[in-house]
């Protein structure tokens, strides 16, 4: 196809909306530079064990932690802190809600466990919102935001079990109320700028003495899976294995950047203002619509937008990738005509604004 070529004065500054790994501000790459002489070095040692009770502390207070909770950290991201979490806090049964592909994939690794009976399952449609219907379940799971489609939903608790919400593309751009929750787990590379290879979660103490209890329950759990061992070694402000130093780097810079904006609901109404861009966008357009149908579930920090069926968002996409605007290709699985774009906190507001207009600019020469 030929390439259509975007004037300059219409492209954004940055070019990057992905919804998986996400912007990085330049200034955070200039902080990583400065602080180059942490990398290499052991992570069992008093700089890098500072860097992580520091990223501990400003979570904190980023969140408003209640008392006894613990900022707990883990090699790997979300994907292992499902495994973390099918070993060592569902007891025999989880109830999940299941709202997207990602909720879907937690209910599946619990599914998949020998030992915990099926998982109750509450189900809806892609692009629309449910909780998990109160059961016996001694674990009830669900996203703050389910990244593959864009949907929200409210952090409450709901049932007996503990609480666990999936918050990787929500922590650092949605606020949420923590106490609600027994573990709000997420993966650094979204709002946090970050990159992968770990996972954060705040623990309540019911979490950390299930944590606990599983263990010597007599139940085989691999080191790398116990939540109760990666309690203790954050305790100590240190990962069981040795954490990619660049990452807890990039994340002290941006929760220092997040508090600095005026914490999380200040920088939650920064993505809010930039996603109803979006979708003012998109109802306003002859060829565009939200593909979360109810605006009171639409994200503040992925917006998903339907392309009608005689726009093509594949090729839209590629021309636009053509041109330095990159990653706003929807949920593979998903398999719909549509445009997944990420307005976390790093992105910018004028930016969006030259998104849209790029993207009016490619559609009208198709």
């Amino acid at each position: 196809s030929g390439v259509i070529v975007i004037p300059e004065d219409l492209l954004p500054a940055d070019g990057r909306f992905g919804s998986g790994p996400a912007k990085v501000r330049p200034e955070a790459l200039e902080y990583l530079a400065v602080r180059g002489d942490v990398l290499g070095t052991s992570h069992r040692q008093a700089p890098v064990k500072q860097l992580v009770a520091t990223i501990q502390e400003g979570l904190q207070e980023l969140y408003q932690l209640p008392e006894g909770y613990q900022v707990v950290l883990g090699n790997g991201g979300s994907t292992v802190f499902w495994d973390v979490a099918v070993c060592s806090l569902i007891e025999q049964r989880s109830a999940h809600a299941v709202f997207g592909e990602f909720t879907r994939k937690f209910a599946r690794a619990a599914a998949a466990a020998p030992f915990l009976a099926d998982p109750a399952l509450t189900q809806c449609d892609p692009g629309a919102m449910v909780l998990p219907a109160p059961t016996d379940a001694d674990v009830v799971a669900w996203a703050q935001n389910e990244t593959s489609t864009g949907a929200t939903a409210p952090v409450e608790r709901i049932g007996e079990g503990l609480v666990l919400i999936d918050a990787t593309s929500a922590a650092g751009g949605m606020a949420a109320d923590i106490s609600q929750t027994d573990v709000y787990y997420f993966a650094p590379q979204k709002n946090f700028s970050s990159d992968g290879g770990l996972w954060v979660a705040f623990c309540s103490p019911a979490a950390l003495e299930r944590a606990q209890r599983m263990t010597t329950s007599g139940r085989w759990i691999p080191e790398s899976l116990n939540l109760d061992v990666a309690a203790s070694n954050s305790a100590k402000n240190q990962t069981l294995n040795t954490p990619a130093i660049a990452t807890l780097l990039l994340l002290e810079d941006q929760i220092n950047w997040l508090l600095s904006q005026g914490g999380i609901d200040a920088v939650e109404e920064r993505c809010r203002r930039m996603s109803d861009h979006l979708y003012g966008w998109a109802e306003a357009s002859t060829y565009a619509t939200p593909f979360v149908t109810d605006p009171t579930h639409r994200s503040p920090v992925v917006a998903t937008i339907d392309l009608a069926p005689e726009v093509e968002a594949a090729r839209v996409i590629a021309e636009l990738r053509d041109n330095g605007i990159v990653d706003i290709d929807p949920y593979r699985a998903l398999k719909r005509n549509q445009l997944r774009i990420g307005t976390y906190a790093s992105v910018n507001q004028a930016d969006v604004e030259a998104l849209t207009s790029c993207i009016d600019h490619i559609v009208e020469r198709l």
